[in-house]
């Protein structure tokens, strides 16, 4: 099983008043894919309480190119898009497919913030291995 991708089956209770997916709900899938991707790759929730870390999202926004419908099976993936150095800050992707077909990105763009002085801050440097585990987009930089 492959953490930084998962396959979505989507329910009745996903489905807005025209039949196809809420927008809300590619976001609820991307932070969950995002919190065991992560997870896979060292930044887990015992991590993050440990080092008195956490991600927080200063953007997130998505672009449908189709619609989803209900008994739709989609993949969805998390990639990074840029990383900084330090550890300190991260943009991600997700795509959702059909298939081969792409019918959805969401990007969101983040950093890490103190959980005590509610500060932005990086990882720990023994973390910073972790952030090369995630998997890169086309296109993916070092910042």
């Amino acid at each position: 099983m492959n953490p930084f991708e998962t396959t979505v089956q989507f329910r009745w209770s996903d489905l807005d008043p025209n039949f196809h997916v809420r927008h809300s709900v590619y976001y609820d899938i991307c932070a969950q894919l995002r919190t065991v991707g992560l997870g896979a790759a060292g930044f887990t929730l015992e991590f993050f309480a440990q080092n008195k870390i956490g991600p927080v999202l200063f953007r997130e926004e998505c672009t449908f190119r189709r619609e989803i419908r209900f008994g739709d099976t989609i993949t969805v993936d998390l990639q990074a898009l840029k990383l900084a150095k330090n550890g300190g800050r991260f943009s991600f992707v997700h795509h959702f497919k059909r298939g081969e077909d792409l019918v959805a990105t969401l990007v969101v763009d983040g950093a890490f913030i103190d959980t005590e002085k509610r500060k932005l801050t990086t990882p720990p440097e023994h973390a910073l291995p972790m952030m090369d585990r995630i998997p890169k987009a086309e296109g993916f930089e070092w910042t």
